[in-house]
């Protein structure tokens, strides 16, 4: 066999498997050798964490009137906008609170809770305007049949991408990985 040519070729160098890999990113960060990607299970454990604190702080806060924004009798009623001002209360508080955690942390505090960290899909710090969109897109998580149907979109995105993004990973350009994992170069940001 060596004497004569192969009649596959490598361009580049490494292994068949790696250029195939490198050319499904589709000008993707090359994620960096040991890096782990966050799971669909962790990614909600961690959402789940976030919705459970704020509206624990919320129903403290408004002895307990937040849960006005799901109930659907009031919202039948003629005093309906009690319940659309608890949650336009809720929707605020919950963008809020993903858009600040990202901001300070480059995570949500349930994302620090399961050591996950997100950062642009270059590796690099996610900016002001993605931290809005991604606080956005997760705001359906709080409406309910819809939460249920968007999640399990969200997690079989999660499940079939090699880079594990979801809808709005990808609309926004984000990567979720374990922080402890990332390289120290890109980990800097994250607190």
């Amino acid at each position: 066999m060596a004497d004569h040519d192969s009649p596959i070729s490598l361009q580049g160098g490494g292994t068949l498997a790696k250029q195939i890999l490198s050319a499904e990113e589709g000008g993707h960060w090359p994620v960096p050798e040991g890096t782990i990607l966050a799971s669909g299970v962790r990614r909600t454990a961690a959402l789940s964490v976030d919705i459970v604190i704020v509206t624990t702080i919320l129903m403290v806060a408004t002895r307990w009137q937040i849960m006005n924004a799901w109930n659907l009798t009031l919202w039948s009623s003629p005093d309906f906008h009690y319940a659309l001002a608890m949650a336009a209360i809720l929707l605020i508080s919950h963008w809020l609170y993903w858009r600040l955690t990202g901001l300070r942390f480059s995570r949500s505090l349930g994302q620090r809770m399961f050591g996950l960290a997100v950062l642009a899909e270059d590796g690099s710090a996610m900016t002001s305007q993605m931290w809005d969109e991604r606080a956005a897109r997760k705001l359906v998580f709080l409406i309910p049949v819809l939460n249920i149907i968007q999640g399990i979109r969200e997690l079989n995105r999660i499940a079939k991408r090699h880079t594990h993004q979801s809808n709005i990973d990808l609309h926004v350009g984000s990567i979720v990985a374990h922080a402890n994992s990332l390289p120290p170069a890109n980990r800097k940001h994250i607190r």
